[in-house]
């Protein structure tokens, strides 16, 4: 690969901010907001919960300085850390606690941080430093819970939270990390917190906006940066290659899927929907771009409420027929039809989904030579989020990200809030609610792993894969060390010699 001219790059290694890569830089910097990985990544560093993760994945304190959970388990008091400030210089209280619940769960807020908050019943203020929580069902371990950003009640007017709030310009944490602006070239700038009592290494820290991501190897090799979030699998040989480059691989609790919209009246059919999925060799689509896990439902391999006796889908011609033919589809020269009417599909994503076109291109020619017909549409953020939100869609091809918790209530409960397929079964219902109720560890695992076969028979949607990830650093950054599910969660430790 012969060398590059990066004008104002090359000049500022190492000397300025510690860099790293988005494809897109986040344009709404608020919690309660968050869809994206860039998002939840920028979130980790301006923002904190009432407890985090140290480095044995051991639930410690951050916000909070304890808790005392009810002998029931339906409840716990939460006592606020001393001398906690947001980055403006004002106290961390109670009331910020109880605001982000109210905030996060407020119908005209439609936050997508709801689902975090979802167990939580009741968030009432004591004293200022002092919290009384009451949850939805019993939960032996709610610390492991607390963990979703805190906002600030200053920041905001009332819990009816709008996207377009002044606080996602001018956002207000207590992350290691604050935003000290937006730059021109879409770039954003943050310094180290002032008001941080474990005050991160690095003084100053560059969200980059490269959409090129061939282009953000480049720019990591030859120093105009410091971090890749995530190595396209095309230049992982590449990366291994130079001695100046570390890579860390990472596990994700995200996955890819070929969503139905089920008040469709031709997915109604579920016959139709498992033709689509036998259509597919999901194998085939997965090799240009990356290596990673094939998925039978809504949870990763590596998850303990996957059920592995789920069998994946194959490409079967001969099953498709009957499917359809049974749906009342005939064969004409054209394709499938039914009384005149072609089998034409239109798959909507987001336009900065990544790898979306090189999947959407083959997906297209594999349903064609099956005789489906499949449109291709590709829309900014605005349009994705009004269309899914108001159902206004065919197919949907986008993934789900989770925390550890992998809680797929508001994906796939009857009422959740995250749930733009519109899925609704009644045993899948029974079984979330148990799950969410269990106090025994074992019963949670049979209620998910029953959940996950049940959600996989009714076929909402066509599940495809987890992506394997692997973070890549200049060999001078030191002390790294990448959380599973949250990139930036030990940033504090991370040093450049």
């Amino acid at each position: 690969m012969p060398p590059l001219l990066l004008p104002g790059l090359l000049a500022a290694a190492i000397a300025g901010p510690f860099r790293y890569a988005e494809d897109r830089a986040p344009l709404v910097v608020n919690p309660l907001f968050t869809t994206t990985m860039a998002e939840a990544r920028l979130d980790e560093l301006l923002f904190e919960g009432l407890f985090s993760e140290d480095r044995e994945l051991r639930v410690v304190p951050r916000l909070a300085s304890g808790i005392t959970v009810d002998p029931d388990l339906r409840g716990a008091t939460v006592r606020l850390a001393a001398g906690r400030q947001w980055h403006d210089g004002r106290p961390v209280t109670a009331e910020d606690v109880t605001f982000t619940v109210a905030a996060a769960q407020h119908p005209e807020t439609r936050a997508t941080l709801a689902g975090r908050v979802a167990f939580i019943a009741e968030a009432r203020a004591v004293d200022r430093t002092t919290v009384r929580l009451r949850f939805t069902a019993p939960i032996a371990d709610p610390a492991a819970r607390l963990t979703f950003p805190i906002l600030p009640r200053h920041g905001f007017s009332g819990p009816a939270v709008p996207r377009d709030s002044a606080f996602h310009r001018h956002p207000v944490g207590t992350g290691p990390f604050e935003l000290r602006r937006f730059e021109d070239d879409g770039s954003i700038s943050m310094v180290r917190s002032t008001v941080d009592p474990t005050p991160a290494a690095l003084p100053e820290l560059a969200l980059r906006e490269v959409s090129d991501r061939a282009y953000q190897a480049r720019l990591l090799l030859y120093e105009g940066l410091e971090c890749l979030v995530r190595v396209l699998p095309r230049d992982l040989a590449l990366l291994q290659a130079q001695r100046n480059v570390v890579l860390y691989p990472y596990q994700t609790n995200a996955w890819w899927y070929l969503g139905f919209n089920l008040k469709d009246p031709r997915f109604t059919d579920a016959r139709v929907r498992e033709a689509v999925a036998v259509a597919m060799d999901v194998d085939a689509l997965l090799a240009p771009i990356g290596t990673g896990r094939r998925l039978s439902g809504p949870f990763v391999p590596a998850s303990p409420w996957y059920a592995h006796d789920v069998p994946l889908d194959r490409p079967d011609p001969s099953r498709l027929t009957r499917l359809l033919e049974e749906a009342g589809y005939t064969r004409a020269s054209g394709g499938w039809e039914r009384g005149g009417v072609p089998l034409q599909v239109r798959v909507l994503t987001h336009r900065n989904l990544e790898a979306a076109q090189e999947v959407l291109v083959q997906l297209q020619a594999q349903l064609r030579a099956h005789g489906i017909g499949l449109e291709l549409e590709f829309v900014d953020e605005a349009a994705w989020r009004g269309r899914v939100a108001a159902g206004s869609f065919e197919l949907l091809l986008s993934q789900w990200s989770f925390d550890r918790h992998e809680d797929i209530r508001e994906q796939f409960h009857s009422r959740g809030s995250r749930n733009p397929l519109g899925y609704a079964d009644a045993e899948v219902d029974r079984l979330l609610d148990a799950a969410r109720d269990a106090t025994d560890p074992q019963a949670r695992r049979q209620a998910l792993q029953a959940a996950h076969r049940k959600i996989a028979q009714g076929r909402p949607m066509v599940f495809l894969w987890t992506l394997d990830s692997y973070a890549a650093f200049r060999s001078n950054v030191k002390n790294v060390a990448v959380h599973p599910f949250g990139f930036f969660t030990w940033v504090r430790d991370w040093v450049v010699q």
